[in-house]
């Protein structure tokens, strides 16, 4: 895909659900994979308490993520990061491993606003996605204004995230059909309300507005912002922003 598109940058790593299934030379796996792809960043890494999380051996978590965390930062290279319910966690082994030149991105974050300037002296960009929609406005508010502008990035996290909308036929979805075909993305309008129904890129625009209103910034000011902080954290050597 990142050969085909060139707005799509490779990533590789273990994601802590799928820990369990790793193989004993899974580390050089992922080196492997990252040597014969210099374009490649490291991730999706990271901790997780959550519902699905918590049946993982938490200690294996941690020790699967530091070494990630490390073979990020000894190739010069972002990581982007998966936390749920684990940002003490999260924040000492940042501590303890870190600082980070390159970056680690906080992917659909959702932790505390006071953890927010210890995080970004680490190297912490923080982006957000559908999911922020479910926090209480006022704690969402008071969270993002503790975020410099510098690191905010913003994602549609799909599959997952879908937006929650007052009006639900503005949001973009994928329909998932009982039968065996193929998903069918709906153009301009959700008809559903269903569960059934996964999150589609295009809701970032819908993420895009939530963030701009509760920041007090026009639209296009945040969306240029955004962009040029990606560009920054994908532009380490060997990256295909970086080559142009």
């Amino acid at each position: 895909m990142s050969d085909t598109y060139p707005s799509v940058i490779p990533n590789f790593g273990l994601h802590p659900w799928f820990i369990s299934d790793r193989t004993p030379d899974w580390l050089d796996t992922l080196k492997g994979f990252l040597s014969s792809t210099p374009s490649a960043a490291v991730g999706e890494i990271g901790l997780d308490k959550g519902s699905f999380g918590k049946k993982i051996d938490f200690t294996d978590q941690v020790e699967i993520f530091r070494q990630q965390l490390q073979l990020a930062k000894e190739l010069n290279k972002p990581a982007s990061v998966h936390c749920v319910r684990a940002f003490g966690d999260l924040l000492e082994i940042l501590k303890s491993v870190g600082p980070f030149p390159c970056g680690v991105i906080l992917h659909s974050y959702l932790g505390s606003a006071e953890m927010v300037p210890e995080l970004y002296k680490l190297g912490a960009y923080f982006s957000f996605s559908g999911f922020i929609m479910s926090m209480k406005e006022s704690k969402a508010k008071k969270m993002l204004k503790c975020v410099p502008r510098e690191r905010i990035l913003l994602e549609t996290d799909s599959p997952d995230a879908r937006p929650k909308l007052v009006d639900s036929k503005l949001e973009f979805f994928v329909e998932r059909e009982v039968s065996n075909s193929k998903e069918v993305v709906i153009g301009e309008e959700n008809n559903s309300s269903s569960e059934e129904n996964i999150n589609h890129p295009a809701n970032i625009h819908h993420v895009l507005a939530y963030v701009a209103r509760l920041l007090e910034m026009e639209e296009k000011e945040l969306s240029e912002l955004s962009y040029e902080n990606a560009v920054r954290i994908f532009s380490y050597e060997g990256s295909k922003l970086a080559q142009k």
